[in-house]
């Protein structure tokens, strides 16, 4: 079957995306392996503009109860596209099941993924006190003693999140230095909550029911070290979920894809793109959300008027 639209991602940008789809009329399919994006995870989103606190798993619920009752677009679940090829008439999307759909315009919303630490604890504790996403759940650890894994600027901004509401933070850099930026290191250094700790290369997260704390190496010392925690925010950086597009659009050089602010559009022409997975300053739900809109109705203009 042809669509005019395909839309690639199941997060909140994905979920506007389709909504707003729908009520354009435009004939579309939405693909995505789930729905809900990173903060599925999260146990207490309270940022989400009109819902004072909802966990990650309703607010995937809700998402994907929203486009589904839209009469006009087709929804494929539990799908992973895999690949994408282009001609001068059609775009052919190719999924790991096998299957392949094509469509005049492609609207990616794939989204990113937390770069991980890769150890011992760090899976079995996801969402049960090892978090991802600081502006999502600081305050979950109000009066609470947390460690926060990441020298650069997102480790900072977490430190700075956490600060109304933590009653201890622990900065954990692998680095002698701190590599974000000046100005908020001096704030973030400057308050007596917030204890630095450079050349520390974790090793394990341990607990039980939830996380009780983490073991790191001193890089200079060689010794293990080990601190008692109530929770640990990774903030070392995000991967964009742009592998199948790279033939496709053009890229940053974190491998996000690079698009016009006002359009959403992507270097090639019938592609746009909204979401973490582009080159958006900040990564946040309810501007995946818009940016997606704005896509949508660009989208529109162009499949009337061919511009």
């Amino acid at each position: 079957m042809f669509y005019e639209l395909i839309i690639i991602g199941g997060g909140p940008a994905g979920v506007a995306a389709g909504v707003y789809a729908a009520r354009k009329k435009i004939k579309t399919l939405l693909i995505a392996k789930e729905f809900g994006g990173q903060s599925m995870v999260s146990a207490d989103v309270q940022n989400w503009i009109g819902t004072k606190s909802i966990s990650g798993f309703e607010l995937a619920q809700m998402l994907e109860g929203h486009v589904r009752a839209q009469e006009d677009i087709e929804v494929l679940s539990d799908e992973l596209v895999t690949t994408i090829s282009s001609d001068t008439a059609k775009f052919v999307v190719g999924t790991e099941g096998g299957k392949q759909f094509e469509s005049k315009t492609l609207l990616l919303t794939s989204g990113s993924r937390r770069r991980k630490l890769g150890i011992p604890g760090e899976k079995e504790f996801d969402g049960r006190g090892v978090v991802y996403c600081s502006t999502c759940d600081a305050p979950i650890f109000k009066g609470k003693e947390v460690a926060v894994i990441g020298g650069g600027n997102a480790g900072l901004e977490a430190a700075r999140d956490l600060l109304p509401y933590a009653s201890k933070i622990y900065l954990l850099h692998r680095g002698d230095t701190l590599k974000g930026d000046p100005l908020t290191q001096e704030k973030i250094t400057a308050d007596s909550k917030v204890s630095v700790i450079l050349n520390a290369q974790t090793k394990e997260i341990f607990g039980t029911a939830f996380v009780e704390g983490i073991r790191y190496i001193d890089s200079v010392s060689g010794e293990q070290r080990e601190l008692k925690l109530d929770g640990i925010f990774v903030e070392i950086g995000s991967l964009p979920n742009s592998d199948f597009v790279k033939n496709l659009a053009a890229l940053n050089e974190r491998g996000e894809v690079i698009v016009d602010h006002k359009t959403q559009r992507a270097s090639l022409l019938g592609v746009w793109a909204a979401g973490d997975v582009t080159d958006v300053l900040y990564k946040q739900n309810n501007i995946s959300a818009g940016d997606a809109v704005k896509a949508v109705l660009n989208i529109y203009d162009y499949l009337h008027s061919g511009k």
